[in-house]
């Protein structure tokens, strides 16, 4: 069982996998290929303008607004807790203890298991499972967030008898006032 005083350790920084930026890689290339090649054809003046405005904006809509999508979303499971962010301009943070956790599940789909990632469910009572997107290493995972929710459950047990030992206080012994 941890220490409540130890500081809290890092025990892995997670992020979806990279095959999210195939496509704004495949993007950036026809683009980059595009603005060179029109740019070289075309008469100089507005027509070489009018390539560069669109190519740029293929640039900012095709490659560099899913990259930023993709580096703003991150999951840091710590000694205590998970902490899942995502949000490129409302930046979302959820932070679920590891004594809150019911059942961690793991999920591959598609290309998942060929890409050897996957989703983790964690169900910790709440209206729907908290997901963790393609993750690498999705059964290491898995059972690491076993492993840690197993070990902070006696705290979680003791926490929870404190809350009834209080509830019953004061409402008394047959929990009426």
């Amino acid at each position: 069982m941890p220490n409540p005083r130890e500081p809290e350790a890092v025990i892995a920084r997670l992020r979806s996998h990279g095959r999210a930026l195939f496509w704004p890689a495949c993007a950036l290339i026809a683009d980059s290929g595009g603005v060179a090649y029109l740019g070289g054809v075309l008469p100089s003046g507005w027509p070489r303008w009018a390539v560069l405005i669109a190519g740029g904006i293929v640039l900012l809509v095709l490659v560099l607004i899913p990259v930023l999508r993709w580096l703003s979303g991150n999951y840091t499971v710590t000694t205590r807790r998970v902490v899942i962010r995502s949000g490129l301009l409302v930046r979302h943070r959820q932070e679920l203890l590891h004594s809150r956790i019911y059942d961690v599940t793991m999920r591959q789909r598609g290309l998942q298991h060929l890409f050897r990632t996957g989703d983790i469910l964690i169900n910790a009572a709440l209206e729907r499972p908290v997901e963790l997107r393609d993750v690498p290493a999705p059964r290491l995972v898995q059972s690491a967030l076993q492993d840690l929710s197993e070990a902070d459950a006696p705290r979680a047990a003791a926490r929870r008898s404190d809350t009834d030992q209080l509830a019953d206080d004061e409402t008394g012994e047959s929990g009426r006032r």
